[in-house]
């Protein structure tokens, strides 16, 4: 959530880092404001609109004089959508100008400290409380205001400042929230993501929790809170500013539906050599491996959804107990886990606050800890024993689509691994399913050839009030990332329910015209699927299918039918996923909805 942005160096700060908001959007924001240093004081632009807005205000930036500064996106949290409330904050002196991403929890307390000494307060944020604690321990020396600051502080931050009496140094600290330091040429950066510094350099520093960074545009220093200096060798960006572009597209989340089979194929292929499944840099050793006795997924949203497919996946190639569970509800219950559990930690960005914390209370108590992540250096995937990433690229749109896939890949590409190395499923199985794996980006193009079929249906359909998923086993699994991607970005009521759950309570809310799409593609279960059809047909309901080419029967009793390419039920969520995406993407269309940056959703959920 929210995203930062800092420069310094020898060009105009302001262009730069309202370039770096735009490339932020897609993480969600309600407001937007920019700080910029100049003759030793601070000239600060805010916005409750479109970073286009504030580009407007300052003439594409040209208009903000200054060599460094510092950027933000802000997503509500504490205190209402304002220009107030907006950051960059200033203490109350006017020396310092900070953003910040996360959550002071004690920051009640800390403001109830400081109005009792007589500062008065012109936000209802929590980050106000940063900045003027910063005022009141700074006595000439930056780094020691911050470092007495971040000490007093409870909760998730990543902290931009600025000093006017610095006006060469920009200052970064983070504690549970993401931030990057880019590193150029004369010039450095600062952000919460690496699609804002992309297209100016490729070499980055991640930053690590208890750390601050001084820097100006020729020096990077990382230190301690305590001043101790901090060696660490930059990392690469291997992927180039062309991957965050439209590419033509009207929106990201069309382009990334588009680039699913490629991403499948980068997933997958450096993974199968000589029909087994190899990951470079897993420690997870085949004793460790054997002695495990359960599994348990974790993950928030889309990564939830993964794991419940996974579930089913990993139950019948190694005959294991698996459990799903919601990252924001484990980390609040007592677990049981031990030594020989193996939890496995999914989130695309590696900094989904819910899923990290999940990730630390398992490893507490023994567990081995798989993460399962996109982004490379990420906190889980540095907190996590083991790492595989899914090399998906940058995902722009908040509703997530090939992340989600690249996501499958993995699971599947782990649950033959770890099926090979227990010797729990015969090996024919293990090589049909691997070159089932290599059958499915042509499976998925020849999805993308019903696109006008699906927007012509979106296009009768995109008025529903609300509209119930339904499906069985990893029919299940799919319907509830169906269910999410339409209510994401079309703000359509949806829900998505095991289809047998039907007659205990759901079907009384299925009446005349109701729309049901039923996921029907999972063979071994299709009777009980057209046995579901009828009972909501019998109510009254529309129902929209998902089945198999050539399965005629499931025509008989929907009314609409979206047919997907014969796929094997294991690995069915890969190409049944594609149809619902699209639909979903043509519903939000058409009631002319937000859809790269849907109301209220960040793409990185950095805070509880």
């Amino acid at each position: 959530m929210c995203g930062i942005i800092g420069f310094v160096g020898n060009k105009k700060a302001a262009p730069i880092l309202l370039n770096g908001l735009e490339r932020l959007e897609y993480r969600g924001y309600d407001s937007a404001g920019i700080a910029v240093i100049k003759n030793g004081e601070f000239e600060i632009e805010k916005t409750v609109e479109r970073i286009s807005a504030l580009k407007e205000a300052t003439q594409n930036g040209e208009a903000v004089k200054g060599e460094i500064g510092i950027g933000h996106t802000r997503w509500a949290t504490h205190g209402v959508p304002s220009e107030k409330n907006a950051h960059p904050h200033l203490g109350f002196k006017g020396r310092f100008a900070i953003v910040h991403n996360g959550i002071i929890e004690n920051y009640f307390e800390l403001k109830s400290e400081l109005e009792a000494e007589g500062i008065a307060f012109a936000s209802e944020t929590d980050t106000e409380v940063i900045a003027h604690l910063l005022e009141k321990y700074y006595s000439g020396d930056v780094f020691g205001a911050i470092s007495k600051t971040v000490s007093l502080l409870k909760g998730s931050y990543a902290l931009g400042i600025l000093c006017s009496e610095q006006p060469e140094t920009l200052y970064a600290a983070r504690n549970f929230s993401p931030l990057i330091i880019g590193l150029g040429e004369q010039e450095n950066f600062i952000a919460s993501d690496v699609t804002a510094l992309v297209s100016h350099t490729k070499n980055v520093l991640y930053t690590k929790d208890g750390e601050i960074a001084v820097i100006t545009k020729n020096k990077v220093d990382l230190f301690s809170l305590k001043g101790e200096k901090i060696s660490r060798e930059p990392t690469f960006i291997s992927w180039n500013v062309d991957a965050a572009e439209k590419g033509g597209f009207d929106h990201f989340m069309m382009k990334e539906i588009k680039e699913q089979p490629d991403v499948i194929v980068k997933t997958f292929e450096p993974r199968i050599k000589n029909k087994e499944v190899f990951f470079e840099g897993l420690k997870l050793s085949d004793e460790k491996l054997k002695s495990i006795n359960r599994i348990i997924i974790t993950g928030c949203g889309s990564a939830y959804h993964t794991g419940v497919v996974a579930k089913y996946v990993f139950e019948e190639l190694l005959k294991i107990p698996v459990e799903v569970d919601l990252a924001s509800e484990f980390r609040y219950r007592n677990p049981v886990i031990d030594k020989n559990t193996l939890v496995m930690v999914i989130s695309q960005s590696g900094e989904t606050a819910d899923t990290l914390a999940a990730l630390k209370e398992a490893k507490s108590r023994g567990a081995y800890i798989l993460g399962i992540v996109n982004v490379v250096g990420s906190s889980i995937a540095k907190e996590a024993d083991d790492v595989i990433y899914t090399w998906a690229g940058p995902e722009i749109a908040v509703a997530t689509t090939k992340a989600y896939s690249a996501q499958l890949i993995v699971l599947y590409l782990f649950g033959i691994y770890a099926a090979e190395k227990r010797k729990s499923a015969s090996a024919n199985l293990l090589n049909i399913l691997l070159d089932e794996i290599r059958s499915l980006p042509p499976k998925i193009e020849s999805v993308f050839k019903m696109e006008d079929t699906i927007k012509s249906l979106a296009k009768r359909h995109f008025k529903m009030g609300s509209v119930f998923f339904i499906g069985r086993n990893i029919d299940y699994g799919t319907a509830m990332e169906g269910s999410l991607k339409l209510k994401e970005i079309s703000y359509i009521n949806s829900e998505a329910y095991a289809a047998g759950e039907l007659k205990h309570g759901t079907i009384s809310l299925i009446e005349k015209g109701k729309i049901v799409i039923a996921l029907s593609a999972f063979e071994p279960l299709r009777d009980k699927m057209m046995s579901n059809i009828k009972e909501v047909k019998a109510r009254g309901a529309f129902v929209i299918a998902t089945d198999i080419k050539g399965n005629s029967e499931t025509h008989k009793e929907a009314d609409e039918v979206l047919y997907i390419p014969k796929t094997h039920p294991l690995l069915l969520a890969s190409v049944e996923i594609v149809p619902l995406q699209l639909f979903a993407y043509y519903v939000a269309l058409y009631n002319k909805c937000d859809i790269d940056k849907p109301r209220n959703l960040a793409k990185s959920v950095t805070v509880e």
